[in-house]
């Protein structure tokens, strides 16, 4: 009888891509993957390194599946960006993990796991430079069948102040277009994927390091034939969001009128201290394109910065008031180690940025809800996920609604409705970040 293994993957969806792969590789090892970790002989543990209240939440994670080795769980791995980031930490720590392993030693896990359960006891450590590249070997679905993430790039090369995932992650390394490709290919077959969902750090940067040249149009014109309704596109630096590639989003019928750029901050002296490459000015022009040519956007801001005035705070919350972004998220700075905005003079209290966090999310509030307003009488294609039995109705997304991020729709229909299929659905009235409406 063979073991069992559950994951429990936290943070982004990058990494929700890391542990299907790890899935993928246990399973063809012969282990059998169960969702529940009550029922896993081996629990992994994929953690989230990238901001303070992300670490905590993994360590908490961690001594959370802990507990279930004193009933049916033989042994804990831990993996993803902490152990990467804190592996001796984690080793001296948390003598409740067996395994701890780097970002890219997926394919090490499988046969590290028998090993250490044959031997019965001692500490695995698998480690790894941060610019190692394995090149993966298969999917574990971990979402819905009707939708996928196509990780297309690791790593970063943009080199923020604040940020420490190319410490974590290392270079960006584009994949090839063909194995790209060729993986999207299969998931779409052997899932019924509807929509795409692509993702990296940086996917406006895609191909630079391969081919010399930005080429995620390339890639785009390739996974457009593929038989898929929707294609999603996550992470696109300002910068690089060019003229062609937003007059390629906008006549591409498959690719979503929808695109999530991080700008971070509006005013210019804050932005140079974040090591953005791009003004003020260039990002009121941008956004004044997308809209133009009809793209939603959303966007995610850090408000207290090492030596962000109140005034400097007060041009965000002007800003976000004249562009009318759909949808935001906010961060208060997280002062990461080995970052070079870590060693800022100016750093501001957790008091000063708990406050402006909470005004920026209520200042974003009433403009999305003034937005959502808006849609009241349009009609969109959903596609349906499931039911809601509390508030009996169906539930789904629109092309301008991220899984996880950006809330959902609510509808009724006179007839049944299959998981997965598309249906057009005249927007009735708005609920927080919700819609409501009714199927045609």
């Amino acid at each position: 009888m063979s073991n069992s293994v559950g994951v429990v993957s936290l943070g982004c969806d990058k990494n929700r891509v890391d542990a299907e792969r790890m899935l993928s590789y246990l399973k063809q090892y012969g282990y059998d993957i169960t969702p529940e970790p009550a029922d896993a002989d081996v629990i992994v543990v994929n953690t989230c390194g990238f901001i303070d209240s992300a670490k905590q939440e993994s360590i908490d994670t961690i001594l959370e599946m802990a507990e279930y080795k004193s009933d049916k769980c033989k042994l804990l791995v831990v993996t993803g960006c902490l152990s990467q980031r804190y592996s001796d930490s984690l080793a001296e720590g948390l003598p409740e993990v067996d395994i701890i392993a780097g970002t890219d030693c997926y394919h090490l896990l499988p046969a590290a796991i028998d090993e250490r359960l044959k031997r019965g006891s001692g500490r695995v450590v698998l480690t790894n430079d941060k610019d190692s590249r394995h090149k993966p070997d298969g999917r574990v679905l971990t979402t819905p069948c009707h939708y996928a993430y196509l990780k297309i790039a690791e790593g970063c090369d943009n080199k923020c102040t604040y940020c420490a995932i190319p410490s974590i992650r290392g270079k960006y390394t584009s994949r090839s277009i063909d194995e790209l490709v060729d993986e999207a290919e299969a998931i779409v077959r052997d899932n019924g994927v509807r929509e795409l969902i692509i993702v990296a750090q940086d996917i406006t940067r895609y191909g630079t390091d391969l081919y010399g040249r930005v080429a995620l149009i390339d890639l785009l014109d390739r996974l457009s034939a593929l038989d898929v309704d929707w294609i999603r596109l996550l992470y696109l630096y300002p910068e690089q969001l060019t003229d062609e590639l937003i007059e390629y989003i906008s006549r591409n019928d498959k690719i979503c009128k929808y695109v999530d750029v991080p700008l971070q901050h509006i005013d210019d002296a804050v932005l140079r201290r974040m090591g953005r490459r791009v003004s003020s000015a260039q990002i009121r022009e941008l956004i004044s394109k997308l809209h133009s040519a009809g793209i939603t956007v959303r966007s995610t801001f850090i408000v207290g910065f090492p030596g962000e005035s109140e005034e400097q705070f007060n041009a965000l919350i002007d800003f976000l008031a004249e562009a009318k972004l759909d949808a935001c998220g906010f961060f208060a700075f997280s002062c990461e180690e080995g970052t070079a905005a870590a060693r800022l003079d100016s750093q501001l209290p957790e008091e000063v940025k708990s406050d402006r966090l909470k005004r920026a999310y209520a200042a974003q509030e009433a403009i999305s809800s003034d937005i959502k307003r808006e849609l009241i009488g349009k009609t969109f294609d959903v596609i349906y996920e499931g039911i809601d039995y509390d508030a009996q109705a169906f539930v789904g997304r629109t092309r301008l609604q991220t899984p996880d991020v950006d809330g959902v729709t609510y509808f009724t229909a006179d007839k049944p409705v299959d998981v997965g299929n598309i249906y057009k659905v005249v927007i009735t009235d708005t609920l927080g970040d919700d819609l409501i409406g009714e199927a045609l």
